[in-house]
This record gives C-alpha cells, sequence and structure tokens, in this order.
C-alpha cells in the first residue's frame, strides 16, 4: 500500500477525503445489508441520506405532460442536434434565466437574481469547491459555525486544501451563533498563524434543520465586513421550509444594510434538496462578485451541467403554475412527514431540536448514553447502526460539541418504512429504559451488561397514530453494546 501511495499524488492520497468519518461508515452499513419490505424486511434502514423524495410525483406527472422538453422523446427530438452538440460553459441562457427566477421564487419574490451571475458546477460539492478554489490559497482557512455537513471536509478542503476551522455552538441557545463564539474562533486561528479568509454558513441549517433570523444574518454581515472576509451562504435546503415564518436569505439582507461590501457576498444552490433531483448535479454559485464570477465560469469547466438536463429544467422551471403549486406541496409533505416523525419520537420521550425546515431532525439522545463522552456516543451508534439496523448520524460526525446529538433523515423513504424505523425506535428505547430500571435494582451487575445483555425485541408495542401493534421478529437483529 505504502508503495503505491509513493505512485500516486498527494491529492490523491491524503485523508481529507473523510471518508472514515462515522458519517460515512453507516452509509457502508446500509449498502451492504439494504432494507427492503419483503426480500430484507431486517436490513439497514436509510436515515443518514438526506434525499426529498416526497414529491417526486409531482415531478414525474410534470415531464410526462411536456413530452417536447426532453430531447429523447419524438416530441422534442428535433432539439437534439442543437442541445448535444451544446458546450458553452455560460450555460444555456434559458436556463441561467429559469434558474434565477426559480431563486428569487424560493426566497418569496422578495428579491431578484441577476442570470448572468449564475455559475454552473456539478451539484452543491462542486459549488462549494470551485467558491474555494476562486477565494483561498492552500492553507487558509474559513470558519465554519458547529454542527456543520461531515463532508465540508472534502467539499471545502480535501483537493484546495483549505483549514475548516469550527466556531463552536451548544444546546444553551439552540446552537445559533454568536458574535463572542465567531470573535473567539477567529482570534484563536489569528494567533496560530492561520489565515482566515471568510465565514462559510448554511442557512436553513444542516444538521439543524433551523434558520438565520434577519438580525443574526446582519451581525454576520457586520463581522465580515469589519475582518474584511468574505461569507459563504449555503442556501441548498432554501425550499424546504415547513412553518409558517419565511426563509430570510443573505441576498435579502445585504439590501438592507448600508456600506456592505457586496464583492464579500456568496452563495452555493442547488437543486438537490428542493427539488429532490440530486442525480441532476445541478449546482449554483451565485457571487456579487464580478471577478469571482468570471474567474468561477472558468473553472466551472471542470462540473457543467449537462446540456439536456439544463434544457429539461429550463422548461420545468419557467413553467410559474407548476412551480408554485410544487413549492406549496413539497412543503405541505415536509411538515406532515416532520409531524409524524417527531409525535412517534415524544411517544417515547424523546426530543428533537425544534426545527422548521431541512429533511432531517436533530435526534437528542442524551439521556441513553451511559457516559457521556464521544466515546458514549459512539457506542450507542454502533447499537443503532449494526444492531437496531437504523443508519442514522452521530453528532460527532457533524463536529457538534456536545455528546448524544444525532442526525435523522425522514424525508428519503415512503410512508411504510419510516413507520418501521419508528417501530424498531420504540423497541429499542423501550428495551433501554427497562433495562435502566432493573439496574437500578442490581447495582452489583451494571458494570457488565455490555458483555452479557442481549434485548430480544420480543414485547409488542403500541404507537398512536403510527400502526398495529406488531411482534419483533424473531430473525430481528438482537440489540447488544459494541466497544
Amino acid at each position: 500500500m505504502e508503495r503505491q501511495h509513493q505512485l500516486l499524488s498527494k491529492i490523491a492520497t491524503n485523508d481529507r477525503h473523510g471518508e472514515n468519518s462515522p458519517y460515512f461508515d453507516g452509509w457502508k452499513a446500509y449498502d451492504k445489508n439494504p432494507f427492503h419490505p419483503t426480500d430484507n424486511p431486517d436490513g439497514v434502514i436509510q436515515m443518514g441520506l438526506a434525499e426529498n423524495q416526497l414529491s417526486a410525483d409531482s415531478i414525474i406527472d410534470w415531464i410526462k405532460k411536456h413530452p417536447k422538453a426532453s430531447i429523447c422523446n419524438p416530441e422534442g427530438v428535433h432539439m437534439f442536434k442543437d442541445i448535444a452538440n451544446f458546450q458553452d460553459y455560460h450555460g444555456l441562457p434559458e436556463f441561467r434565466q429559469a434558474i434565477a427566477k426559480f431563486m428569487g421564487r424560493v426566497r418569496g419574490g422578495r428579491v431578484t437574481f441577476d442570470p448572468d451571475r449564475i455559475v454552473m458546477s456539478g451539484g452543491a460539492t462542486g459549488a462549494n469547491e470551485l467558491i474555494m478554489f476562486c477565494l483561498a490559497d492552500p492553507g487558509d482557512a474559513f470558519l465554519v459555525p458547529s454542527p456543520y455537513y461531515p463532508a465540508f471536509y472534502r467539499d471545502l478542503g480535501w483537493r484546495t486544501g483549505v483549514q475548516i476551522v469550527p466556531v463552536d455552538c451548544d444546546s444553551s441557545n439552540n446552537f445559533q451563533i454568536t458574535k463572542v463564539a465567531l470573535e473567539a474562533a477567529y482570534d484563536k486561528a489569528q494567533q496560530d498563524g492561520i489565515n482566515v479568509k471568510g465565514l462559510i454558513i448554511t442557512n436553513p441549517s444542516n444538521p439543524l434543520g433551523t434558520t438565520l433570523d434577519r438580525e443574526t444574518l446582519k451581525c454576520l454581515l457586520s463581522f465580515i465586513n469589519e475582518k474584511n472576509i468574505h461569507i459563504v451562504c449555503d442556501e441548498i435546503y432554501a425550499a424546504t421550509i415547513f412553518s409558517s415564518q419565511n426563509f430570510v436569505s443573505i441576498s435579502e439582507v445585504i439590501e438592507e444594510v448600508v456600506d456592505c461590501n457586496r464583492d464579500l457576498i456568496h452563495i452555493v444552490y442547488s437543486l438537490s434538496k428542493d427539488m429532490g433531483l440530486p442525480g441532476f448535479r445541478v449546482g449554483i454559485v451565485y457571487s456579487y462578485n464580478d471577478a469571482v464570477v468570471n474567474c468561477g465560469r472558468k473553472m466551472s469547466s471542470f462540473g457543467l451541467v449537462s446540456s439536456q438536463t439544463q434544457y429539461l429544467l429550463a422548461s420545468m422551471l419557467s413553467d410559474e403554475e407548476f412551480v408554485e403549486d410544487f413549492l406549496a406541496e413539497s412543503s405541505k409533505r415536509l411538515k406532515k412527514r416532520h409531524g409524524i416523525f417527531t409525535k412517534g419520537l415524544e411517544q417515547i420521550g424523546i426530543s428533537c431540536l425544534e426545527s422548521k425546515a431541512g429533511l432531517f431532525v436533530w435526534m437528542n439522545l442524551r439521556q441513553l448514553l451511559k457516559e457521556q463522552t464521544n466515546d458514549g456516543e459512539m457506542a450507542l451508534w454502533r447499537v443503532i447502526v449494526n444492531d437496531v439496523k437504523l443508519n442514522v448520524s452521530p453528532g460527532s460526525s457533524f463536529h457538534c460539541v456536545e455528546p448524544g446529538w444525532f442526525r435523522v433523515c425522514f424525508a428519503n423513504m415512503d410512508d411504510e418504512t419510516l413507520e418501521v424505523a419508528l417501530k424498531r425506535i420504540h423497541a429499542f428505547v423501550g428495551e433501554q429504559n427497562t433495562l435502566s430500571t432493573k439496574t437500578k435494582d442490581m447495582p452489583s451487575k451494571t458494570k457488565c451488561w455490555k458483555k452479557n445483555l442481549r434485548l430480544s425485541f420480543s414485547s409488542r408495542i403500541f404507537e398512536e397514530g403510527i400502526g398495529s401493534p406488531i411482534a419483533m421478529s424473531p430473525h430481528s437483529p438482537l440489540v447488544r453494546a459494541r466497544n
């Protein structure tokens, strides 16, 4: 292996991809043993993937009604030669216009976007890397409030050499970003000789599902202007709002801030989450800095959106009636699914951080930890993934400073699979509570449970509004703690 590494580049062989993180290990467990309701009912249920599958039927219906939108249909094949030969890295004009209009619609029509500032890339992953290449040199750093997306290590730093400097946030104020935390992280980086080039925020937040209010955004703008550093706003979950409160974009706030240096403002967007189209690989960098737009457009040659995809989406996103109906229905379905899942957790005493957006919840399992440490969190996570057969993501992989938080995705499965997942959680927590009660009466045995415990899942459980009582299969995996 060492000789093989010597034949490859340092970029190819460095460990900054982050694939050894528990975040990705959970995916591997799912890939080896994926759940299927009939073929593999005891398999791992994927709850670590933030996909929006709840409104795919709306898009399928639109495609069926608009066959001309695809060059692969008889009705649209007359455009095949023009679209197949198109390779301008500016992108199809109608695509950029449709994306700009859609971005404005997602933000309630309160702001408009210039199609000429739309820079394409291969999904949000490519867009984040592209903006890093434009703004920073190897060794430079960006401040990132925690908890944050685990794959930021890959997206922002693997090939660019950019560092992440965490801005620690905690549950004392529901993980809100504060000026004090920003200043502390910035000052520490300066003391360590690290050149901070900017701040990256996700709004709405992944993994929290929370949004930043207007005053917080103004505070962040004040901070970056004072330090003369960039701010990159990852807004890829902008249309996943399911509360009555409007999403506030950085693009709105800059209109209200006097003396804001717009050359420091950049937005990353995508259709992967809002439209549920991750496979289309549509990533967007929208910068208010002319130089970044020009440089980014040159770099986008390495990750363009296919002209066929541009052509289809230009037609779809230009259909104002469809867009309005889709966004309303998607929000409605996300709200319903979020409610079903969180109420199911509440029935067994599990709480989640209050959220209003996203495709996941930030679940609090601190009461189930045997010790309030990252090791305790990882021990619980191994049980959940390997034995309960649910791929959830531990908070430590998101650089959360408090052990016991887990991100759980709820929009990437059908209703029946969600029901199975909730029943597994109910059974597991019920057994844990029973064990806790028993061990209080048997203090001499409490230290041996990790080696000897076998929880059977044999008890029947009832869930209000979730399904009828069931008996867990005798073939279901046994729950045990692992080191």
